[in-house]
């Protein structure tokens, strides 16, 4: 199948990333099929916390590394670039751990991974060829959070405010932006940058036209 080159798509919470990583993926699988793409979410990798109450979960730093089981998307990345297929977890916002099931993702020339924490990582740089960086401003990304949050993941607008203020931000600053300077492509506007979304597309047709 020739190289594979893995792009990582990071950013702050609710910044765009993963609408500008699945506009990008559907597009070119509408243009082209879906059999040299392929995408996985940094969320999917959440710690397994099903030991644990309800009411121990809620109390997870989500937003601090340590909640997240890199070690396991570096393995799968590495399997991805051996072509070999993985099983990527399913996690439940809901319920704070991980479904019973998984989705297989299958090797292809591109393998597009977009999260928070990527570019944190010193082990998740190393496999990355092209990391882009959503540059949106912290008070956009916190009225998304709250849309997303309370329409789709059933939290309250206190809860999301409280959460925000207790551990999204100020991982944002301890965390995130600092992993801005390891980016190829700063990206403004969100998810909702057509040049930079025709820009990537672009790079990813020419790699798999190679």
């Amino acid at each position: 199948m020739g190289k594979t080159t893995i792009i990582a798509i990071t950013g702050a919470s609710a910044s765009g990333k993963s609408l500008f990583a699945s506009t990008v993926y559907q597009e070119l699988v509408a243009e082209l099929g879906g059999d040299g793409i392929a995408i996985l979410a940094e969320d999917a990798y959440y710690r397994d916390q099903s030991h644990l109450t309800l009411e121990q979960r809620q109390l997870t730093n989500y937003d601090h590394p340590s909640a997240f089981e890199h070690e396991l998307l570096v393995k799968h990345l590495e399997q991805l670039r051996n072509n070999q297929a993985v099983a990527m977890p399913q996690y439940d916002y809901k319920t704070h751990t991980r479904q019973p099931t998984s989705i297989q993702v299958n090797p292809g020339k591109v393998i597009m991974v977009e999260g928070i924490l990527l570019l944190h990582d010193p082990k998740l740089r190393e496999l990355f060829d092209i990391s882009v960086f959503m540059d949106t401003p912290l008070d956009v990304c916190l009225l998304r959070r709250v849309v997303r949050d309370v329409e789709e993941r059933g939290r309250t607008i206190q809860s999301v405010v409280e959460q925000y203020q207790e551990t999204v931000r100020p991982a944002f600053f301890e965390f995130i932006l600092p992993s801005k300077q390891f980016a190829d492509l700063v990206v403004t506007r969100g998810g909702q940058n057509e040049i930079a979304i025709d820009l990537i597309k672009s790079k990813i047709r020419q790699l798999l036209a190679e």
